[in-house]
């Protein structure tokens, strides 16, 4: 009986100070079973603070400490977290567990060492020699895979090129003919095509047209796409309206009587806001009220609807009777 006492003492101190379950018993040679029934229940931690404590005991092992150390190490040196993942053999969460808030690189500072690592692999000899033979940074750094930046960086400033294209890379200037106006219509009237005549003067197909009197200007044979007549586009004078099939006073007339501008409109064959420019601004609708006039069943409310449920007929049926769909019957209801 003493022993039991003793047992059950040694039991609960080991486990007020931190100790896990599997730690007490592995200690005093007991199962977790004997060290549970010992344990009192209030004085039991639950999950989340068991979890917090085997993270706390594991972190005083010396395989973790020598973990650890090794991270920290390693990843000061340096290293990304994914090579001193590779490194350790293990994962790169485990990688950032093991690495103080304070201890790990911004971003910016990660981005930085990454350029200097990759620019120290860099032949700095081969590419300063490519560049003197005349190799730009652009075409260097798609060779070496980097960006221009960081080819400037390798080559001395003594040997940087001034930019700008050199007498090797002046762009060549496009050869055109200069447009003799007989010229074009001489040989628009033998036979040659708009389009033939402008790839040859440099010029677009309309400023031969242009060149060409109206009653020289032949029908474009089928195949051939027609030039638009530089006179075509010209706006009409005094900003005349269109002509439409209904007159303003047939529109307005239908816009009171609830007809919408785009019914309207598809009536007549144009968009809806060509009508609305027919309408004064004092007689259009607001959104509202178009919106209230144009719902479709605006009879049909709540109180019809309980109605026809209470006759026992189902959201389909009351749909089909009313003309809506069962989305709105049951919306309205």
């Amino acid at each position: 009986m003493r022993d039991v006492k003793v047992l059950s003492a040694l039991i609960r101190r080991r486990y007020r100070e931190g100790a896990s379950l599997a730690v007490v018993a592995r200690e005093l040679g007991v199962s977790k079973a004997t060290v549970r029934r010992h344990v009192p229940v209030r004085e039991r931690r639950d999950a989340a603070a068991a979890a917090r404590q085997r993270h706390r005991s594991r972190a005083q092992t010396p395989y973790e400490k020598a973990l650890r150390a090794q991270v920290v190490r390693l990843y000061g040196s340096g290293m990304p977290q994914q090579r001193v993942a590779a490194t350790l053999g293990i994962s790169v969460e485990a990688v950032v567990a093991r690495l103080e808030p304070s201890q790990r690189r911004s971003r910016q500072e990660a981005a930085r060492l990454a350029v200097e690592r990759q620019g120290d692999l860099l032949p700095k000899d081969e590419i300063v020699a490519r560049y003197v033979q005349g190799a730009t940074m652009a075409e260097l750094g798609r060779l070496y895979g980097v960006h221009p930046t960081t080819i400037r960086r390798r080559i001395p400033d003594d040997l940087i090129r001034p930019r700008g294209p050199g007498p090797q890379h002046r762009p060549r200037t496009r050869h055109r003919r200069t447009l003799v106006e007989e010229e074009v219509r001489r040989r628009y009237a033998a036979g040659e095509s708009a389009y033939a005549l402008a790839r040859e003067f440099g010029v677009s197909p309309h400023t031969i047209r242009t060149r060409i009197p109206d009653t020289d200007w032949r029908t474009p044979t089928p195949g051939e796409a027609p030039v638009p007549s530089p006179r075509s586009s010209r706006p009409r004078p005094g900003g005349a309206r269109m002509a439409l099939v209904l007159s303003d006073e047939e529109i307005l007339a239908r816009y009171r009587a609830g007809q919408s501008a785009t019914a309207i409109g598809r009536a007549a064959g144009v968009d809806c806001r060509t009508i609305l420019r027919r309408i004064p601004e004092y007689e259009r609708r607001g959104h509202l009220q178009a919106q209230q006039l144009n719902r479709p069943a605006p009879d049909v409310g709540a109180d019809t609807i309980r109605a026809l449920r209470a006759r026992g007929l189902t959201w389909k049926a009351i749909g089909a009777e009313v003309g809506l769909s069962v989305k709105t019957v049951r919306a309205r209801a």
